[in-house]
């Protein structure tokens, strides 16, 4: 058995025999109205040129007098004969007033009946077209004979008969070749400049496409779909003028994007801030690397890299990753981290405490090691009672508590405001609450901890309930945050920590999602002595993720 391979046709060939197919095409339409054109011409010039030999003729007074005479042939032929030889007609024929041939240029037409055109031709009118006569096609003009005799007026008007000038048109494969010669010249022609212009065309298409086939690039683009829709990550492509190119499913859903949104801007699909910054590239270079963005509702961390090719921007790919489900469980993770602290910072106070203690006991000072142990008393219950006399969520007087003694290890006195009113809250409600007001502290914390002047460092925690909401309200004595920062730390996941370096953090991105689940806001301002952060919450039940 012998095995046939088809070659495919390379995207040059194909090319070639297209064009040289468009250009038979044209030239055998060319060729067509060319002929028509010619038919067009001959009926027009031979057609006048008949009509003018018929009328001369069948004005010829020698005609008109034998016309209706006995044996008028005998006459008349030579006559025929004249205009066959003179201007070199096909047919010459002469009829009678009863329709028999008299004479003819074809002897074995004489006495047979004349074809007429038209019936009123026998009633003076001439007639133009074209008939069959003898066998062939000819072009005929028929004009009638007239008796015009001036002397006896008898037969003024009357008619004698007509006369038949033909000339034999030529056939289609006549005009043909008789155009052949230009023709396929042109054909030539066309043929040299189709196959030099499909060879131009295709290597310009070939430089286009790489070098791909038609089939291979076919491949590729469903090489793509399936790599775009088949990863878990969100990719969008832009091109210079930051129009989207590309872009998979899941970076539709994350970045909340219309279905028909490729060849649309950034800015017609509303993308402004600092999605709009990370996507374009604005000011960071051909890469950014792991930047956390707040869309719709999720933490976003995405990775663009600027694609060049030969020195030539072509635009730009982002990835995305939806991090807010890790964030929350860093959230989790960061509360274990805080009793850790505390634990930590409550063994180190308890240390210090009894070394105290012990020294006091060595050198003799029983007295002040009672009156040392009645005063650490004496704090701790008034710590508990400030706490637990204005906050009655155990949930949140537990953390003031913890947050306290992290704070006092750093040396940083936390204070609760005298306006502090808190009722015990649903157990939803109270994580959520402990989750903002634990953010809030640890970044005042950390900000007045950095504060390198000697003014004395503090954090104040407020919290007060209404029947509708709750508001969480810190402040704290550091530098506070720049004015161009006050947004930016929010919807950018700057931490307070983080703010100076540049790098990104999600605690504060978390603040304002749980404010946003729970129908709130959280804002920054700059007071005398530092920063103040308020947070509102609804007592309400949380928004779902899908109606934000």
């Amino acid at each position: 058995m012998v095995a046939v391979t088809s070659r495919r046709r390379t995207l040059a060939g194909q090319l070639l025999i297209l064009q040289l197919a468009i250009i038979v095409v044209v030239l055998v339409a060319v060729a067509a109205v060319s002929l028509a054109q010619s038919a067009a011409t001959f009926n027009r010039v031979e057609g006048r040129r008949v009509a003018t030999l018929g009328e001369r003729l069948g004005g010829s007074p020698l005609l008109r007098d034998q016309l209706d005479q006995p044996a008028p042939g005998e006459a008349i032929a030579p006559l025929v004969r004249n205009i066959l030889d003179q201007y070199g007609v096909t047919s010459v024929t002469v009829a009678n007033a009863r329709g028999r041939v008299v004479a003819s240029t074809n002897p074995t037409l004489v006495g047979s009946p004349v074809v007429l055109g038209d019936p009123r031709v026998a009633q003076g009118r001439s007639w133009f077209g074209e008939l069959e006569i003898d066998g062939s096609r000819e072009l005929t003009a028929q004009v009638p004979v007239l008796g015009d005799d001036p002397k006896t007026k008898k037969n003024l008007g009357r008619y004698l008969g007509v006369v038949v000038v033909g000339e034999k048109s030529p056939t289609w494969s006549e005009r043909l070749v008789g155009a052949s010669s230009y023709l396929l010249t042109y054909l030539g022609i066309a043929c040299g400049l189709g196959v030099v212009g499909s060879w131009l065309l295709a290597r310009r298409i070939k430089r286009q496409t790489l070098g791909l086939e038609p089939r291979e690039i076919a491949g590729l683009a469903e090489h793509r779909e399936a790599l775009l829709h088949g990863i878990a990550e969100g990719v969008i492509a832009l091109d210079p003028q930051h129009r989207v190119t590309l872009v998979n499913a899941v970076g539709r859903r994350l970045l909340d994007l219309p279905e028909h949104c490729l060849g649309r801007s950034l800015a017609e699909l509303g993308i402004t801030g600092r999605l709009r910054d990370v996507l374009a590239g604005a000011g960071r270079g051909p890469e950014a690397r792991d930047q956390v963005v707040v869309r719709g509702g999720r933490v976003l961390v995405m990775n663009r890299m600027t694609v060049r090719k030969d020195g030539r921007r072509l635009g730009s790919v982002t990835t995305l990753r939806d991090r807010t489900e890790l964030a929350r469980l860093e959230q989790e993770i960061g509360s274990f981290r805080s009793t850790t602290e505390l634990l930590r910072a409550q063994t180190h106070e308890f240390a210090n405490q009894l070394h105290t203690i012990s020294g006091l006991i060595q050198i003799g000072e029983h007295d002040e090691v009672v009156r040392y142990v009645d005063a650490l008393s004496r704090h701790r219950a008034s710590l508990d009672l400030t706490v637990t006399s204005r906050i009655h969520d155990t949930a949140v007087a537990a953390l003031l508590m913890a947050k306290s003694a992290v704070a006092a290890e750093r040396r940083v006195e936390l204070r609760v405001s005298e306006r502090t009113g808190l009722d015990r809250l649903p157990p939803e409600l109270a994580a959520d609450v402990a989750t903002v007001l634990g953010n809030l502290l640890d970044n005042a914390v950390e900000a007045v901890g950095a504060d390198p002047s000697d003014r004395p460092a503090w954090v104040e925690a407020e919290l007060r309930q209404d029947a509708a909401s709750v508001e969480i309200v810190v402040r704290d004595s550091g530098p506070g945050v720049a004015p161009e920062l006050a947004q930016e730390v929010f919807t950018h996941g700057f931490t307070t920590k983080a703010a100076e370096g540049g790098e990104r953090g999600i605690g504060l991105a978390l603040t304002r999602l749980v404010c946003h689940r729970r129908g709130g806001e959280v804002a920054v301002t700059n007071t005398d002595e530092g920063a103040m952060f308020t947070a509102r919450m609804s007592v309400l039940s949380a928004v779902p993720e899908g109606a934000r």
